[in-house]
């Protein structure tokens, strides 16, 4: 897992520009995905730090991106951001978000600060998950 990599997923071609330039700015690295489907490929083969995903998108919705990555060994504690165009009213048990992994959400218009903020906090969480495994063995 690339703890500098953040996959942004969204059919809304300026949110992937507005949170990718937001991101690349604070030094990470950016790949991006168009719907649900190239986003799962992408997380499968790429290994992101950190997930950014729009939960409505064309084919598989955000929370079918996280829910199946949780399926892969190698993907199964990559923290996801979710964005939200349905706002606090996003009709999913907490129960629900926590299997997917997805940590924070965010609903739309969002603060690109706001993102990055979220983003940088979570990947310094895995970073000290990743050293505190390594200390156990």
């Amino acid at each position: 897992m690339n703890n500098k990599l953040v996959l942004i997923a969204d059919d809304e071609v300026h949110i992937r520009e507005v949170v990718s330039y937001k991101l690349q700015s604070a030094g990470l690295e950016v790949i991006m995905a168009r719907d649900g489907q190239e986003a799962l490929e992408l997380a499968k083969s790429e290994h992101p730090g950190l997930l950014i995903v729009d939960y409505q998108m064309p084919g598989l919705n955000g929370l079918e991106v996280c829910l199946q990555l949780r399926q892969e060994p190698q993907a199964q504690r990559i923290p996801a951001i979710m964005l939200t165009a349905t706002g606090r009213g996003l009709d999913m048990a907490q129960a629900e978000l926590d299997r997917a992994g997805i940590r924070v959400v965010i609903a739309k218009p969002f603060s690109p600060r706001e993102v990055l903020s979220c983003a940088e906090e979570l990947l310094g969480q895995e970073d000290a998950e990743v050293a505190a495994e390594k200390v156990e063995k």
